[in-house]
């Protein structure tokens, strides 16, 4: 049975899944569900129960929006949109890899990223997956009072952003990360350009940021993102 985590981030609203590796969130409006990134392989049973913990109906999953196209985020959106009729978004960029058609991007990893991306590596690979909806930057999404599509490429070239601007919430993929520390996310395709992005997400300054990796930032996450933006800016 797939590990997962449920952590309530905000009353009635927005529930984090965290898996071993990686993690998603589950959006509501009512009781219309919205999925950020769908957890690994072999993960939607898990899913579909912890959505049903919280007394909400998995077939009112309404779509899920996939930050990018990397396995611990992908892996069970198929299933989980076979099983409740939702529709799957991606950037246009990733959608093919998503979809089986091309290969996963490699990152050019740095020395330390070596043996983590080998850890990351024991995540089950992700089948083919359809694609519903392909996005581009600045496309609004019908869930949140107008969800915000923002093209965040470096970690992977689709890489995505999800804005919710009336709500101040900002779920950032794997461009920014909250593992210890506020950073940009690490196995990046090109790490210029994810700098760059990181720098762009700090300037929406959302009173909330929900990372891929690690715990979002519920406070002060405006100040925190652009203080860690500028101290990369000047490494």
């Amino acid at each position: 049975m797939t590990e997962l985590d449920l952590v309530e981030v905000v009353p009635h609203r927005l529930h984090m899944l965290r898996f071993p590796i990686g993690q998603a969130y589950l959006w509501r409006d009512g009781a219309d569900l919205t999925l950020i990134d769908a957890g690994h392989a072999g993960a939607a049973d898990a899913i579909e129960g912890a959505i049903r913990s919280l007394g909400l109906l998995p077939e009112r999953l309404e779509r899920i929006v996939l930050t990018h196209c990397h396995r611990d985020h992908v892996g069970a959106a198929g299933e989980l949109a076979d099983r409740w009729g939702a529709r799957v978004v991606a950037h246009r960029l990733d959608a093919p890899v998503i979809r089986g058609e091309e290969p996963v991007p490699e990152p050019v990893l740095q020395t330390w990223e070596v043996p983590l991306y080998a850890h990351g590596l024991t995540v089950p690979e992700a089948p083919p997956t359809r694609v519903d909806q392909e996005v581009e930057d600045g496309e609004r999404l019908p869930f949140g009072d107008g969800a915000v599509i923002v093209h965040a490429p470096g970690h992977t070239p689709g890489s995505v952003a999800v804005h919710l601007p009336e709500h101040g919430v900002l779920f950032t993929g794997d461009c920014v990360a909250g593992v210890g520390r506020v950073m940009p996310g690490v196995f990046n395709v090109d790490r210029a350009r994810a700098v760059a992005s990181f720098r762009h997400l700090a300037d929406l300054a959302p009173s909330m940021a929900c990372f891929g990796h690690g715990d979002p930032l519920t406070s002060a996450a405006a100040d925190t993102l652009r203080a860690a933006a500028t101290a990369v800016a000047t490494a």
